[in-house]
This record gives C-alpha cells, sequence and structure tokens, in this order.
C-alpha cells in the first residue's frame, strides 16, 4: 500500500501534472493541499477517471484539501471540530483500513504576527482532536504540508532561516507533540541522503541550488510504522515546466 502527500499549490493549474504522476505513480491514497479551489470546481469527473474515489472541502483562492483513494472512502470529517474555523485546512476519512488525515498546516508569516498565534492555536488543537483520532483509529496516517521543519537537517541553511517561521522551537515543538501521540515521522525512519527537501521557493533559482525546506510529512501510528518499508521525496514534479513549489512525499507500506 502507498500513500502520498502532495501540496499542488492550486489544482486547476496543477491537474495535468497530478493525473501524470497517478498514472506514472498510482498509489493507494494521494493528500492534496491548496486546492484553491471551491467545491463546485473540483475536477470531480477527471480524478474519478483516473480510477480513484475522493473526498474534497475547497474554498476560493485559498487553501483546500482533498483526499483520493483507490478504495472506498467512509466516515468523511472536514475540520477540526475542537476548533472552528473557516479555512477549509483538515479532511479525515477511512480508506482500505487505514484512518487518513488531510492537513494544510497554517504557513504563521512571522513570529510576531497574529499569523503566528493563530498557527499555534491551530496546531494544539490538532494535536488535542488527534490524541482521541488516535485512540478511536490505532492505524492513522497524518498527511500533509505542515509548514514545520522538524529539525535543522530539514533546512538548507539553518543560519540563514533563524528566527523565522517554520523553524522555530514553538512549531517544532508542537511538531514533537504530534510525534508523541505514538506516532513516526515516516521519512525519519529510514537512513535518507543528506539534503533532501521537499519545498523549494520559485524565487533565486532556489530548486537548481536545493535552497528548501523539509516541511511536507507524513506521520503513522505505530501499527502503520511497522508496516512501514519505505519513505522517500519525489522530486521529478518540480521539474516539470510550471510546477508546485512542493514535491510528493510517498510512503510505501507492506
Amino acid at each position: 500500500m502507498k500513500l502520498a502527500t502532495w501540496n499542488v499549490n492550486s489544482l486547476k493549474v496543477r491537474l495535468p501534472h497530478v493525473l501524470k504522476w497517478l498514472e506514472e505513480n498510482p498509489v493507494d491514497v494521494l493528500c492534496l493541499q491548496e486546492l484553491k479551489t471551491i467545491d463546485e470546481k473540483f475536477p470531480l469527473a477527471d480524478i474519478q477517471a483516473a480510477g480513484y474515489h475522493v473526498v474534497f472541502s475547497g474554498q476560493k483562492t485559498y487553501n483546500g484539501v482533498a483526499i483520493l483513494s483507490r478504495h472506498p472512502i467512509t466516515d468523511v470529517v472536514k475540520n477540526n471540530p475542537l476548533f472552528p474555523d473557516d479555512h477549509q485546512r483538515i479532511i479525515a476519512a477511512t480508506t482500505a483500513g487505514v484512518r487518513v488525515v488531510c492537513v494544510y498546516i497554517p504557513n504563521g508569516q512571522s513570529l510576531d504576527s497574529d499569523k503566528f498565534t493563530y498557527k499555534m492555536q491551530w496546531l494544539k488543537a490538532l494535536h488535542d482532536w488527534l490524541k482521541d483520532e488516535c485512540a478511536t483509529h490505532p492505524q492513522l496516517a497524518l498527511m500533509g504540508d505542515y509548514n514545520i521543519a522538524p529539525e535543522d537537517r530539514d533546512v538548507c541553511d539553518p543560519a540563514a532561516w533563524e528566527g523565522q517561521t517554520h523553524v522555530s522551537e514553538p512549531e517544532r515543538n508542537a511538531f514533537r507533540d504530534l510525534l508523541a501521540l505514538n506516532m513516526k515521522d515516516a521519512f525519519r525512519m529510514f537512513e535518507q541522503p543528506e539534503k533532501l527537501y521537499s519545498w523549494w521557493d520559485y524565487r533565486q533559482m532556489a530548486f537548481r541550488r536545493n535552497m528548501g525546506l523539509r516541511i511536507d510529512h507524513i506521520l503513522l501510528t505505530q501499527p502503520l510504522a511497522e508496516r512501514c518499508v519505505e519513505c522517500v521525496i519525489d522530486k521529478v514534479p518540480r521539474k516539470w515546466e510550471q510546477p508546485s513549489d512542493h514535491a510528493p512525499v510517498v510512503a510505501t507500506l507492506k
């Protein structure tokens, strides 16, 4: 079984990329973030024609999340019931015996901004909700764009990023709190080459220079972690014309 997550930074723009990638990488489950489209304009027919069931929660211009699966999808929950929010950043569902939670965690903008306060409150509420979700669903995967680089090795230039959002101690502590729910960072379960990232700015030739961050993650509860045999970042779509600034992350379960 293969689980994947990808911030596509506009599904309308990136739909051909998603369909091409799925054809070349027929994963069982794909979580998408930053759809940037309302539900009425979601490309349902195209996704179904590719062989996937899908649930989604969209929003004009910003945010938006979706879960695609080759298997039937049940028990759908949109947003965090503990955190009333107009932003469409969470969708959860059960498929093939796995509880999949797709998240687009807020960016935070800067440490002294209201948006950072919102991010930290959002993360606390996510943790509190997931505590019960993990108890109810022992096989749970938390996948998405976390907008957090957990360690300095997940940052191209830690000194340059010091004092900025994505790398601050409060954010990293929140990430560790999620791990404390008996979850594993699938990517770090395996020996990985150095300087592997999942996001690169569009500016300053960041991708060519590999000036990136690893901020897209797949966290697995212990029963799923025990089944995980590989986790990789697929940089290929980042090389395509007019790409998303993120690359897919894929975990393989036996």
